[in-house]
């Protein structure tokens, strides 16, 4: 039996709607069937000096999940407080994170020498690693991970540092997986690193 015309009329809105969710669908299938590509762009090679004066590069820490967070020794609140935030993370941890280690890439290298990040660190979960170099090669990691800094005079002559308060999940290849966000209970914030562990 044939359509008649308001039939017809009604049945184009339901042809269109169908041929449509079909091409999405198709669409959909040819995106997900396509490997994952990592735009980021966050992270990437350095050369820098530990703590106890050795030289590290981004290899060294390759094979494993690590943190990376950039502060400076001077810094009043914010560095203290976040470092203070990932021991209480490494802590909850467990023993699944033994051998996870924290990045800790000054901003400051005219002040933080090798021995300054020591003394520093002494404070926090020894699994932080502290890192500086010369200018440049400070520079060139701060930029690495699009990160910020900028010295900032203050009026008795002295200096303090504005910096990205970022702390940076990087997996076992040097990938940035997302930001830790630290402003929840420790055991939640660990749960979120075991995931990658």
């Amino acid at each position: 039996m044939p359509l008649s015309p308001a039939m017809r009329r009604a049945a184009i809105p339901l042809l269109a709607f169908v041929l449509g969710l079909a091409a999405l669908g198709l669409v959909a299938v040819t995106l997900l069937g396509r490997p994952a590509v990592t735009t980021s762009g966050v992270g990437g090679p350095f050369t820098l000096v530990n703590q106890d004066g050795a030289t590290v590069t981004d290899k060294t820490f390759a094979g494993r999940a690590h943190l990376v967070f950039f502060g400076f020794t001077h810094c009043p609140d914010v560095c203290p407080t976040t470092l203070q935030q990932i021991s209480d993370v490494l802590a909850a941890l467990g023993p699944k994170g033994r051998d996870m280690k924290v990045l800790f890439i000054t901003v400051d290298p005219e002040r933080d020498t090798p021995d300054a990040l020591k003394q520093y660190l002494a404070s926090f979960d020894p699994r932080i690693v502290g890192l500086t170099g010369s200018p440049d090669a400070v520079s060139g990691a701060v930029k690495a991970y699009r990160a910020y800094s900028r010295k900032v005079p203050l009026k008795d002559g002295d200096y303090t540092m504005e910096h990205t308060a970022l702390v940076y999940i990087m997996d076992g290849s040097n990938n940035f997986v997302g930001s830790l966000n630290l402003m929840r209970p420790a055991a939640d914030a660990a749960a979120e690193v075991a995931r990658q562990l």
